[in-house]
């Protein structure tokens, strides 16, 4: 088949969060199955851009234009979000128009978050899947955002959705989401995120003890995430605060984006005044590859999220065979299985991750058991080529009742 993937976030240039990571890796792995893929990516200078990586034909695109002037509108009324998508769209349905003139796409995917595809599957003619990873009408009540910018976000999103062909999500939890809240038709075929494992499992030399300054003593509880509520940033105070007064050697590292502030904030001067900080490690916004060496070197992998899908944390820390503590929320229990691949805790409940992370700190067997069995399920269930295989098989039964 000859594939498009319509994905502003690609690495490296625009390899932002979740989304560009699955684009990577379902583009590669469709590629490795001997499908042409072409995948249309955000620029972050304008013009169109072709390149070739790993098999995989990649088309950046930066529009301007009258879709600036709309989006600078929009800008002045605070729908930042709004404006994202729009230009999004605008770009993704530029660049595949771009590819349309020189050959045929048998289908297109995208993402219903960023409106990839909300101009594309709604003005060109072309079978596409939408693959729901975190919905506007979902998660923007989470933010400061004003109302206007969640309805015309959500409105955005809205066109990408109902003129595509198919519509996949990557768990259940989001696919009766979709379904019941957004009211999306079904079917919504459930198609997990996959990884690479080999590229996961490659030595990027990378020392995490001299370039971080971490100790190699004690163990580590990592989060690695947005410092963000959505993340469940704001139940870390109480975790530090009681972990590194019970267990002396213990050590809490933390890497990711501080957008809004909430580690310098509030948890630095906390951990300050109680005389936590040798214990307690901020790296900041890292890449991915920094992430992952930092990742293999840890012991506990701890997820305390409000709201999730099926998030690349969590199987990256699966792949390393870490311990995970998680929450019970969205999309974690079809990944993480209680006492079997790690442990589950209460959505927003600081007191339940406490104990959560006291047993897997006590009960060296049970941390050893659970990263072991999560690394087998990744392998089993999650590789990259088997998430291509399963999505190439839904494509072309979608191609087979035109």
């Amino acid at each position: 088949m000859n594939i498009a993937l319509l994905s502003y976030e690609y690495p490296p240039e625009t390899g932002f969060g979740g989304i560009g990571t699955y684009s990577y890796y379902q583009a590669r792995g469709l590629a490795k199955l001997g499908h042409r893929v072409h995948v249309v990516a955000g620029s972050l200078t304008p013009g169109i851009h072709h390149s070739e990586h790993e098999g995989v034909h990649i088309t950046r695109i930066k529009k301007e234009g009258w879709v600036n002037k709309l989006t600078d509108m929009i800008l002045s009324k605070r729908c930042g979000w709004a404006a994202n998508r729009l230009q999004t769209a605008y770009g993704a349905y530029a660049g595949l128009r771009n590819l349309l003139e020189s050959e045929q796409i048998d289908f297109v995917e995208f993402p219903e978050c960023g409106g990839d595809g909300a101009l594309a599957a709604t003005l060109l003619d072309t079978p596409s899947a939408v693959k729901f990873h975190s919905p506007a009408k979902l998660i923007m009540g989470m933010y400061d955002t004003p109302r206007m910018d969640r309805e015309l976000t959500a409105m955005v999103e809205k066109f990408g959705i109902r003129q595509a062909t198919v519509r996949t999500s990557c768990s259940q939890f989001l696919a009766d989401e979709a379904a019941e809240v957004m009211k999306v038709k079904r079917p919504i075929h459930v198609i997990p995120n996959g990884i690479d494992l080999e590229l996961f499992d490659r030595d990027e030399g990378i020392d995490v003890y001299r370039q971080f300054k971490l100790p190699k003593e004690g163990k580590k509880v990592f989060f690695a995430n947005r410092m963000e509520k959505r993340k469940g940033i704001h139940l870390v105070k109480d975790m530090c605060f009681h972990l590194l007064e019970k267990y002396p050697d213990l050590h809490f590292v933390f890497a990711g984006d501080d957008t809004y502030g909430y580690m310098q904030r509030e948890i630095i001067p906390f951990i300050k005044e109680r005389k936590l900080s040798k214990n307690f490690h901020f790296l900041g916004k890292l890449d991915l590859p920094s992430v992952r060496a930092v990742l293999k070197e840890i012991d506990i992998f701890l997820i305390p999220s409000l709201w999730e899908n099926c998030p690349y944390s969590c199987i990256e820390a699966m792949a390393a065979s870490r311990a995970i503590v998680a929450s019970d929320c969205g999309g974690l229990p079809e990944l993480i299985e209680d006492h079997v691949t790690g442990l589950l805790a209460t959505s927003d409940d600081a007191g339940a991750f406490i104990a959560a992370l006291e047993k897997m700190i006590e009960d060296e067997d049970l941390a050893r058991r659970t990263g072991s069995a999560a690394r087998q399920r990744v392998e089993k269930d999650l590789t990259d080529v088997a998430i291509a295989e399963r999505s190439v098989k839904v494509y072309q039964a979608c191609l087979s009742e035109q």
